[in-house]
């Protein structure tokens, strides 16, 4: 199937995946500029499929393939690659971290994707709202593509909500439910051809994925190089479509931070894969055992691990010492595809300021540590 994808049905298929144009100033901003020989780098945010998951090797995701469609079009400039996808995150924690994983970097162009992760609901809505205007406030103004994956079984996505969003900010997005869905459901695919668990995408999926974009990507390049189109100048909406009250999400880790230790200690290995999603936190096990910050903002999020493997600790977290709302974190996980970097939201509605946070374990597992990842507030 792989040979035929530059068939004219396939092309119809990927065609029908463009849900919207956008402005495509930055795109071919960044386009010239690789055409001239400088530089490039092209970032990737997103869940499990962008971490490529599933795929049988890096280079066989859909983000490698789509990178190489930049390093090979653009052979007279250096480009550079950086994948940011964490498996089982969402939006919410993307718009915490996407400042230090790829914005710091200054990325030219990023490719951003949580429609299987988020849900279909306001909230996430206004989670990914924050993640596209931290990325589009950028000082280094990087082009924003943004798009859909699916669950092939159901075609359950948050593409309604996200894509208000895209259209709202002008963005190109494609979708793999208007695309590829719509051909296992009128019988052209099998979705066992492509998935094994009905969501992450085999070799051949991934470079499905990748074509559904590329064939966005190439109308771009003919549009710039070919028929000397050129879009007026993109303008940063000021109105937001949600509250956008996650924009300035801010992610205390061991790096950036010091909390008060009794019987915590930091993850201190820099050595870590960077799949490795267990880094830069702390971790105790004793009971009793506590940390405390000092935070500013109204919304707090815990984030920590939680263990398939069962049982695993308690432990409770206490906003200004007010013991008469504490809140369980729970570390046994209920799922069984593996343990999962869980974020956890402890309040919305605080005063906004500086609050302390105290996390205290109650009850230990076997053999296992309360490893705590990170506080992110808002």
């Amino acid at each position: 199937m792989e040979n035929k994808l530059d068939s004219l049905e396939w092309k119809k298929v990927f065609q029908r995946g463009i849900i919207h144009e956008g402005n495509l100033a930055l795109m071919e901003k960044a386009m010239k500029k690789a055409a001239s020989g400088e530089k490039i780098l092209i970032g990737f945010i997103g869940g499990s499929i962008t971490a490529g998951s599933i795929a049988s090797s890096p280079r066989t995701c859909y983000a490698y393939l789509v990178y190489s469609w930049w390093k090979d079009k653009f052979p007279q400039s250096q480009v550079g690659y950086l994948n940011a996808g964490i498996g089982a995150t969402t939006s919410q924690f993307a718009v915490a971290r996407v400042k230090e994983d790829l914005l710091n970097h200054d990325p030219d162009v990023i490719f951003a994707e949580f429609s299987v992760n988020d849900a279909d609901n306001e909230f996430f809505q206004e989670s990914f709202e924050g993640l596209i205007r931290r990325i589009l406030s950028h000082v280094g103004q990087p082009a924003l593509f943004i798009f859909n994956n699916v669950f092939y079984n159901n075609g359950i996505n948050a593409q309604r909500v996200h894509n208000e969003v895209g259209i709202h900010y002008d963005l190109p997005i494609v979708s793999m439910k208007e695309s590829l869905y719509q051909e296992i459901l009128l019988g052209n695919l099998k979705e066992e051809e492509i998935t094994p668990d009905h969501l992450h995408p085999n070799d051949l999926g991934h470079s499905l994925v990748a074509q559904v974009i590329i064939h966005r990507l190439e109308q771009i390049y003919h549009r710039v190089f070919h028929h000397n189109i050129h879009s007026s100048p993109y303008c940063f909406p000021k109105l937001t479509v949600t509250k956008n009250r996650l924009e300035g999400s801010f992610r205390y880790h061991n790096r950036n931070s010091n909390p008060i230790l009794n019987g915590f200690e930091p993850d201190l290995d820099r050595n870590k894969e960077s799949y490795d999603v267990f880094r830069n936190g702390w971790r105790a096990r004793k009971a009793g055992s506590s940390i405390q910050f000092l935070v500013e903002g109204s919304w707090i999020s815990i984030q920590y691990r939680k263990y398939v493997d069962h049982p695993a600790p308690l432990a409770k977290v206490v906003i200004d010492n007010q013991e008469n709302r504490s809140v369980i974190l729970d570390a046994n996980f209920e799922e069984t595809w593996g343990d999962c970097l869980y974020l956890q939201d402890i309040t919305r509605d605080e005063e906004p300021g500086k609050h302390t946070v105290t996390i205290t374990i109650l009850e230990e597992g076997k053999d296992k540590d309360f490893y705590l990842a990170s506080i992110i507030t808002a």
